[in-house]
């Protein structure tokens, strides 16, 4: 497992400097590819952060390119979306966006040349009869009955099922490359298929549709990418990538696939197909729910755009999978909300203290920093008065030595305000605390004393008269087993964290209430926060972006 915060060599780096060293490419130029069929994630993270980097790094360029070749499964809110997370996590392309179907004629032709050097056929084998004829990795396939169809006819074939005259999946054009390769991938594979299907961006111009195989070494091609990165799923197609590339007339150099390893992330699933169930079961609110693995989902939850390229950088780039622990994620979080995050005190389980010797009348102010690490933010004035709140856990009848909060004739310090004693407290008939009587000591204003004395317990609170109400919503790790998707005996709904998400209403210092959605605030002993980005109540809504500790860290 990786949970190391050094950050490992990357391999491709070192691959793209030899190529330049021996002038294989001119420059450097790369390309973010996704599928517009669904929300991007953390996973997706990594490969952004390499492609657009290294193209940063090498004074090249990184496209934006959407693979938008199964009209079936994609849609316009997918592009919108995966537009604006790339934007968010600090990238930018250069251009408009490019898309598979800005290609679509040339393709075509491309599948028509392959077809005219007997390359490619026609079939009208079912997937099923295919699958058989196919065979194993160890045992040779058998060619299809059509195979040897002459290059006219198959060429008429594809003519028709482009003009719509056949129904879907009664023809295909495959690849006459090897039925004899141990890699069934070059067992003469799907290059088109007939899908009667309104496109997003061609309408119906199209009711014949190239593979992804077919259509990714070709766009890259297109674009004169130099290095084609890919995750390490895709290393049993590169064979197929540069067989097609090498049989059509295309300008040189080729692009060059090269794999690293996916980003995997314990506590968490990546496949789309489980994160659409989620959202699709009504399991998470949607796919911007904070507890999601999605850019969205984390950008609304408060994760900064920085430390997820820091938690890219430290995962580093490798050869081999790996599962990354997400306690590395959330120090890298705390590592930059620590650096960004302005201090601000919340009382989450409000416990009422009433100052006995401080006039009820009156009230001050106190000076409190707004973030230790950056002295520049400066200071803001803290309302204080006779009533405040404190958490209720903070204080402790019965405390053991090394209860270091409030008890009963124990002195602690108020943050930024003054040392207070607990002196007396109030119990309901059903003997539950309600509240509590202190006294305070004038000579402590500003959290210092002229003796100098110390205490070892500091609180946080808030001045009851000045409290603004605001809705918490405490998220944490969707799933309670590290690996919720490796258990054959079970499913992964299985393992839904039921505390993944906890909603009350808290205590808070007035200045919160000018926070706006998205800014960070450091909600002082208790953890880090963000206002919700889509929130329309009138009451400041604040998601937990992290705690300040790693409560998950085994003992």
């Amino acid at each position: 497992m990786n949970d190391s915060p050094e950050t490992p060599s990357n391999f491709i780096h070192e691959k793209i400097d030899a190529d330049l060293a021996a002038g294989r490419y001119p420059g450097v130029t790369t390309r973010f590819p996704p599928e517009p069929n669904g929300y991007l994630h953390i996973g997706h993270a990594k490969s952004i952060c390499l492609n657009f980097g290294t193209a940063q790094k090498y004074n090249g360029s990184c496209n934006l390119r959407f693979d938008d070749t199964n009209p079936v499964k994609e849609d316009q809110e997918y592009v919108d979306s995966i537009a604006a997370d790339v934007k968010w996590l600090g990238f930018n392309w250069e251009g408009e966006p490019k898309f598979a179907s800005d290609y679509f004629d040339r393709m075509y032709a491309c599948a028509e040349e392959l077809i005219r050097k007997d390359l490619a056929y026609v079939c009208t084998l079912t997937p099923e009869e295919f699958k058989d004829y196919r065979g194993v990795p160890t045992r040779p396939g058998t060619p299809s009955p059509h195979r040897d169809r002459p290059v006219d006819e198959s060429l008429d074939l594809f003519h028709k099922m482009r003009n719509g005259e056949f129904e879907d999946g009664t023809y295909v054009l495959r690849g006459k490359i090897d039925m004899a390769s141990p890699n069934l991938h070059m067992r003469d594979p799907v290059f088109y298929r007939i899908r009667h299907a309104e496109h997003h961006r061609t309408g119906d111009k199209w009711c014949v549709y190239p593979s992804y195989d077919f259509a990714h070494c070709l766009e890259d091609a297109f674009e004169r990418i130099s290095h084609s990165l890919c995750t390490l799923e895709f290393e049993v197609h590169r064979p197929l990538y540069d067989w097609i590339l090498e049989n059509l007339d295309l300008p040189s150099p080729l692009p060059e696939q090269t794999e690293f390893a996916r980003l995997n992330l314990t506590y968490t699933v990546m496949s789309k197909r489980k994160l659409l169930a989620l959202v699709e079961e009504n399991l998470v609110s949607g796919w911007d729910d904070p507890r999601m693995p999605t850019l969205s989902g984390m950008r609304r939850r408060g994760y900064p755009a920085a430390a997820i390229r820091t938690f890219c950088e430290k995962v580093g780039i490798t050869k081999y999978n790996s599962l990354s622990d997400m306690a590395l994620l959330e120090f890298s979080l705390r590592e930059e909300l620590n650096k960004t995050a302005q201090r601000r005190m919340a009382v989450l389980d409000p416990l009422k203290v009433v100052i006995t010797n401080y006039p009820e009348d009156e009230e001050e102010t106190f000076a409190a920093v707004n973030n230790p690490e950056d002295p520049k933010t400066g200071t803001r004035q803290v309302p204080f008065s006779r009533e405040i709140y404190i958490e209720r856990a903070d204080f402790m009848e019965q405390a053991p030595k090394k209860f270091f909060r409030l008890s009963e004739g124990r002195e602690v310090r108020l943050r930024a305000a003054c040392y207070i004693t607990c002196h007396d407290v109030i119990k309901d008939g059903d003997g539950v605390i309600q509240e509590l009587h202190c006294t305070w000591d004038p000579a402590s204003r500003g959290g210092g004393t002229p003796d100098g004395r110390k205490v070892k317990g500091t609180l946080h609170w808030v001045s009851a008269r000045h409290a603004v109400d605001a809705e918490i919503r405490n998220y944490d790790r969707l799933f309670t087993d590290p690996e919720p998707d490796s258990h054959e005996e079970k499913d992964f709904r299985d393992f839904l964290n039921p505390d993944s998400r906890e909603v009350f209403v808290a205590k808070c210092e007035p200045s919160l209430s000018e926070f706006a959605p998205g800014d960070p605030v450091q909600f002082e002993r208790i953890g880090y926060y963000t206002p919700d980005l889509d929130h329309t109540s009138e009451t400041p809504v604040f998601n937990r972006t992290v705690t300040l500790r790693d409560s998950w860290k085994k003992s």
